[in-house]
């Protein structure tokens, strides 16, 4: 029998040392290093025909080398289709992450319940029972969809060969193990060892996998972060569970950009799928108040209007506050000094508020107009015309600088009834006859005397 061989994991990082220590030298946590198990027999986990029997693979030169279009499998989620870049790629392994309870199984559920491929849904968190009450709940057919709880992943591919899906998703990697790693589920050698052999069968097989993924207290994925590197993209579903839409981002894609977002709203029967945000973005109110503007912002190919509202009060206390949602709040306190040096407002002695309404979080630097205007309209106590809209950044001498993609933000607005769009002077604008009125502004100045008077 052979020696037991054990290593030190850092069960947060997945850092390895050859003994235990009180500190991790790769995240700096503490207590977080743990003995595991490595030893594993020489057997492999997923045994191919064509392993056994092929030969080798010989390299090629890259223009022999077949690069006929890869012909992608439609989801039926056109959210989904945009983040993962037209579709899922045959044989790649996707992995979903997000907070507990933000509806990462409900969304893969709901995807494999509608899905014209026959799939297999592998859940070591719920009983078939479970699973069976919440399909109900979000839809009642689902004809292609078989459901398979199992944690051991011999047993899972035993189920494969014997259904031959064309899909299979798993809930949740961290509940995985294999029998040729002697340590606990969840623990860093399991999730490196069921990964790699989830990645042998799909490469091989050319099936894909969708793993769905927990993380941690601080927002990463759980176990090493080599899980990341080995996976062909990983999504995030994120949002605030006291709102009802759910943003789905791409973090990385081999196939596809990583700069979409697919936005969902969560009702009592699943997901639902928002093509046009815009509108969730901006409240609907009958009077004009103070504080509120609307900003033209881009994610991805996607242009998004959203509202931006500030509040701008006398400070109670000594110093005064700057607080943000969805905002950085360093971009803030520049803008403020900006407006404070170049334009003349006295904001240094006032509290300031700034929301982004929707529960979303913005770093497109296009946006700082908007916020200039809410901020000045909260100041002066008067209310910015609701059919205006703005697209610009703020530079530190005070100037409107220009943005990419503009003639894009122009034709959203427009399609969505705005009057009057702020943007750079600096902008080259190649729309013709537009329905829409576009301001041309070169510093701040020319747009608070062009809201104000």
């Amino acid at each position: 029998m052979s020696k037991v061989k054990t290593t030190f994991f850092c069960q947060n990082c997945g850092a390895q040392y050859a003994k235990w220590q009180g500190q991790c030298n790769s995240c700096k946590e503490w207590n977080t290093i743990a003995e595991e198990i490595i030893q594993k027999q020489e057997k492999t986990a997923w045994k191919s025909e064509t392993t056994s029997s092929s030969k080798a693979p010989k390299p090629l030169r890259i223009n022999e080398i077949d690069s006929a279009q890869e012909i992608r499998m439609d989801t039926t989620d056109a959210e989904l289709n945009r983040v993962l870049g037209g579709g899922i790629v045959p044989g790649s392994l996707i992995l979903l992450g997000g907070e507990p309870g933000i509806g990462k199984s409900t969304l893969l559920l709901q995807i494999s319940l509608k899905l014209p491929y026959k799939t297999l849904y592998v859940s070591g968190e719920e009983s078939q029972k479970q699973i069976k009450m919440r399909a109900e709940r979000i839809t009642p057919s689902g004809d292609n969809c078989y459901i398979l709880t199992e944690t051991k992943t011999q047993n899972i591919f035993k189920q494969i060969e014997a259904i031959e899906p064309e899909i299979v998703i798993i809930d949740s990697i961290q509940t995985l193990h294999t029998d040729y790693i002697e340590s606990t589920p969840g623990s860093i050698s399991q999730i490196r060892e069921t990964t790699a052999e989830l990645i042998k069968f799909a490469k091989e097989t050319n099936i894909p996998v969708i793993l769905i993924g927990h993380i941690t207290k601080d927002g990463n994925i759980a176990g090493p972060k080599i899980l990341e590197h080995m996976v062909d993209t990983v999504l995030q579903f994120e949002g605030d569970r006291n709102h009802v839409y759910r943003i789905l981002r791409s973090l990385k894609n081999r196939f596809g950009s990583t700069a979409e977002i697919g936005i969902y709203e969560m009702l009592g029967n699943g997901l639902r799928e928002v093509s046009n945000p815009s509108e969730i973005l901006i409240s609907h109110k009958d009077e004009e108040l103070s504080g509120t503007a609307i900003a033209s912002t881009l994610e991805g190919m996607r242009p998004l209007m959203i509202e931006i509202q500030a509040l701008v009060s006398t400070a109670v206390y000594g110093t005064p506050q700057r607080s943000t949602t969805g905002y950085n709040a360093k971009r803030l306190n520049m803008i403020l000094a900006v407006l404070e040096k170049r334009a003349g407002f006295r904001l240094g002695a006032k509290d300031v508020f700034l929301n982004i309404t929707g529960g979303i979080s913005v770093d497109d630097p296009a946006i700082d107009l908007a916020v200039v205007a809410a901020i000045l309209s909260s100041n002066e106590d008067i209310a910015v015309n609701k059919d205006f809209c703005f697209a610009g950044e703020v530079g530190l001498s005070g100037e409107i600088r220009p943005v990419n993609r503009v003639d894009q933000r122009i034709q959203e607005a427009e399609k969505l009834g705005f009057s009057t769009i702020f943007v750079s002077k600096y902008n080259k604008i190649a729309l013709k006859n537009t329905g829409i009125k576009i301001r041309l502004v070169a510093k701040i100045e020319d747009v608070a005397s062009e809201l104000f008077g």
